[in-house]
């Protein structure tokens, strides 16, 4: 039963973010989770309250989730920055929508904001949160370290780069504060922790959030634009999908409440694929084999990402098992019928339905005589749910319908996103 209110780590909702978002790429490393721990360092070097050293902690662990390439992170762990624009616009937009986010978008916003010896406390007319700047100098101290050498043998040079940009790039008193921490050892030592998790969680105080179903809602709404504004190839997908589950799990009996957690999983059922470069997911052509086994990496990195949260554990399996087969042909863990809850087995055939109907820009989505072709065959050799899809091809029209509308909503959000991200972005 799902309950009413939940009792939520808002820093474990954003830790799970930061984590499957740095698995882009190993070079990326613990890219988030440094710059969370730099700036958590400073604001307490800065004497600043607990709820704005936590506002900056957060704010650290998500301040490049507008980056949606690989090339864009890439090109962010240099140390000078020349296009520092538009991914913090993009990732302000995403998460502003969602509550108990809102103040961290606004840092998020302008957190590549050169300091331009106080012209920078102030960007059209808005005043600049003094966190953004110190997120800022975090950042820039993270890309700096070198895995492949000492950090302590890096310090003095780190420090130096710093400091040449007193003023002009960074605030002066932010720049004492870290020289102020540059003879303690222990601290550039836990900030390239092999286990940054858990020093974060050893230094910074977690408390837990009483988030609303509808919160919940929001926040797995938020998830959804972070997967699906990756690409146009996939701007609507998660969309249809949790719209068509939902009406799936209606017709096969859930309650209202369960069929809100379909409405969840749905929207979080491909999580993984933000650790997916948008080259692979909006590559044309066919995949190679190596683009493939990436991509089928993402159902796992869904299921891993939701899995601590046990509050949300049938969301998790519902949705990170929506590639399993009953006849044990699915991936990743080769499931069949005796393992997949009947929430799996709806999210699988409203996945395969969506994926069939919907449009691509690449390609026009199948008919409903194709489309039940497939699914029949499917049924057929025991991959999908021979019962859910009899309900499907019971009421085709209607749960395409649905899809549509669902799909169409969503992109008249994605193209507004984009043209607000063009219209704000301070490239």
């Amino acid at each position: 039963m799902f309950i009413q209110k939940l009792r939520v780590s808002i820093f474990n909702l954003a830790m799970s973010i930061a984590k499957v978002v740095d698995l882009m790429n190993a070079a990326i490393g613990q890219h988030h989770m440094q710059v969370a721990y730099w700036g958590y360092r400073l604001a307490d070097a800065l004497s600043l309250s607990d709820d704005e050293k936590l506002d900056i902690f957060i704010a650290g662990l998500l301040h490049d989730i507008g980056a949606f390439s690989m090339k864009e992170r890439i090109d962010l762990l240099a140390f000078e920055d020349t296009r520092p624009g538009a991914h913090a616009v993009a990732g302000s937009l995403i998460l502003e929508g969602f509550e108990p986010f809102a103040a961290i978008a606004e840092l998020i916003k302008f957190h590549h904001l050169p300091w331009k010896n106080g012209r920078g406390g102030v960007q059209d007319g808005v005043r600049v949160p003094a966190g953004s700047h110190i997120i800022h100098l975090a950042d820039r101290v993270a890309v700096q370290i070198s895995p492949h050498a000492p950090v302590l043998g890096q310090v003095r040079t780190i420090c130096e780069a710093v400091s040449q940009q007193r003023g002009a790039v960074f605030v002066p008193e932010h720049v004492d504060a870290l020289l102020s921490m540059n003879h303690r050892e222990y601290m550039w030592l836990e900030a390239t922790s092999p286990h940054m998790e858990a020093v974060l969680k050893r230094i910074v105080p977690v408390s837990t959030r009483e988030l609303s179903e509808q919160q919940l809602v929001k926040f797995a709404k938020l998830i959804c634009r972070l997967i699906d504004f990756k690409s146009e190839f996939t701007a609507t997908h998660s969309s249809g999908v949790a719209a068509v589950a939902v009406e799936l799990a209606g017709l096969t009996g859930f309650s209202k409440n369960e069929r809100r957690m379909v409405e969840i999983a749905g929207y979080l059922h491909d999580l993984g694929k933000l650790a997916i470069p948008s080259e692979i997911i909006e590559k044309a052509g066919p995949l190679n084999e190596n683009e493939r086994f990436i991509m089928r990496s993402h159902v796992y990195y869904t299921y891993e990402t939701l899995e601590p949260f046990e509050v949300l554990r049938p969301v998790s399996r519902w949705g990170a098992l929506h590639q399993e087969r009953l006849n044990g042909t699915g991936y990743p863990f080769g499931f069949d019928s005796d393992d997949l809850p009947l929430g799996a087995r709806i999210m699988a055939v409203a996945d395969v339905f969506t994926a069939l109907t919907e449009d691509r820009p690449y390609r026009k989505g199948m008919d409903k005589k194709h489309t039940m072709a497939v699914l029949q065959a499917m049924s057929d050799t025991g991959e999908l749910d021979a019962a859910i899809v009899a309900r499907v091809f019971e009421n085709a029209d209607r749960l395409n319908a649905i899809r549509e509308s669902a799909q169409n909503h969503a992109m008249r959000e994605y193209t507004a996103f984009h043209n607000m991200l063009e219209s704000l972005s301070v490239a």
